[in-house]
């Protein structure tokens, strides 16, 4: 009987198990290399003339799929299912991490009026596109595909069928990936005079591409280009991107030694006839404090002697910065109390654009203050914890043997001086009386 229902114990485990793959296979795997399905936010677009005259967009979130497979294949849910069927790109080579970190968005992709047959086999001119964009929950990444949809027939019979061709809520579109955008590096934060590589990398389904690459820089409301590139003419402006690269997809830009002026939004930009995808990345210099004290530790003063304490945070940035001044006993309880009497100077700017401050106080301690340790508490955007620098203050009374010595030496050399001019006034005495006998 044990060993019948051992066997049908394992029978049972094997059964869920074999259950649990199937639900697996079925509902998406966690893991992203045999990804089957994801779950998207679906912005459609609605346009229609309002009563002036003009062309307004109203932007729809409907729920749908992303699936991937063969051309054929049924729907998983009853839902908008975009099939994404076998192409020479496929976002799911660069994905990380499980389903639950990511981001799914889709969008109507406008091609801006270039109307061309994309270069792959069964593309047609009245092709709609689609832009799918994937987000990183952690920024890790961010990816955009863009999905190729051939309509049964033409749309509207218009060049540009963007806003021709209605999906509805059940509707299985069957696409195919043309082009890929992505950045590993959706933002940074550096220190000065660094050289970070931002992340920049495009793939396309088709050979021989006409490729045009180009980096800005947005920063204060303005744009500045930085380099660009064009295999059609061969032509490039600007550094850092290698020209090599590009033709194996690498767009990514190598900045010079960054400066304040390096913050900001780059764009990194690929058009690909009549597909234009680009990555924003944020740039934002960190440097973190130095922190310093005027006194060692142990300090040790005399009761009735006075110290200006001063706590140096040096070479900071960006300028938010928080310092505090701390009292508590050495063993660390009670609770450290936060000195009031702290002064403040101004912040100083340095030639490289980073940042420093100074908080000080009087420190005229009683006997009572004795083995207190001191803190000073900086805090800043570049650091996990506060950094915290401290002295353990020791008050001594004045030493009354030393008093005694000095009293003591005060007379010893007063009565030198005594015994030493003595003499010298006797004689002198006695020179002036004889003197003023002889002229009687």
């Amino acid at each position: 009987m044990t060993v019948l229902r051992t066997t049908l114990d394992m029978i049972w485990g094997l059964g869920l198990l074999i259950l649990a793959l199937l639900c697996l296979g079925v509902n998406g795997s966690q893991s992203v290399d045999d990804l089957q399905w994801l779950p998207c936010q679906f912005v459609d677009e609605k346009v229609h003339v309002n009563e002036e005259g003009h062309i307004e967009t109203q932007y729809i979130h409907r729920e749908a799929v992303i699936q991937f497979g063969i051309d054929g294949d049924r729907p998983l849910y009853p839902t908008i299912t975009f099939l994404i069927t076998a192409s020479k790109v496929d976002m799911r080579r660069y994905l990380e991490g499980g389903e639950d970190s990511l981001n799914c968005e889709i969008r109507r992709h406008n091609t801006g009026g270039i109307v061309m047959r994309w270069p792959a086999m069964g593309a047609q001119e009245h092709d709609v596109w689609f832009s799918c964009t994937l987000r990183h929950t952690k920024g890790a990444f961010i990816i955009t595909t863009f999905l190729r949809h051939t309509p049964s027939a033409p749309v509207g019979g218009q060049a540009d069928s963007l806003q021709r061709l209605i999906v509805n809520d059940k509707d299985l579109l069957t696409t195919s990936a043309g082009m890929i955008i992505l950045t590993q590096t959706p933002s940074a934060e550096v220190g000065f005079l660094k050289e970070p590589t931002l992340h920049c990398q495009f793939a396309v389904d088709h050979k021989q591409a006409n490729v045009t690459v180009e980096w800005r820089l947005q920063r204060h409301g303005e744009r500045s280009k930085l380099f660009s590139y064009s295999s059609r003419t061969g032509r490039s402006e600007g550094t850092g991107v290698s020209i090599k690269a590009i033709g194996a997809g690498n767009a990514s830009f190598k900045l010079p030694p960054t400066r304040k002026t390096s913050e900001g939004t780059y764009i990194c930009s690929v058009l690909i006839p009549p597909l234009y995808g680009s990555d924003d990345i944020l740039v934002s210099l960190s440097e973190q404090p130095r922190v310093s004290l005027n006194v060692g530790s142990p300090f040790s003063l005399t009761l009735g002697e006075d110290k200006k304490v001063v706590c140096d945070a040096e070479g900071y940035y960006p300028l938010d910065v928080n310092m505090e001044w701390l009292r508590e006993p050495v063993g660390g309880s009670p609770t450290p109390v936060f000195l009031k009497n702290v002064l403040y100077s101004s912040h100083r700017v340095h030639q490289d654009g980073t940042y420093s401050l100074s908080a000080f106080f009087l420190l005229q301690p009683g006997l009572e203050d004795s083995g207190y340790k001191y803190t000073c508490r900086v805090s800043h955007k570049s650091l996990l914890t506060p950094i915290r620098k401290s002295f353990i203050l020791s008050v001594t009374e004045p030493d009354s043997t030393l008093w005694y010595i000095t009293v003591f030496g005060f007379i010893i050399v007063m009565l030198g001086i005594l015994f030493w001019l003595l003499p010298q006034f006797i004689t002198a005495r006695k020179a002036a009386n004889k003197h003023l006998e002889y002229d009687l």
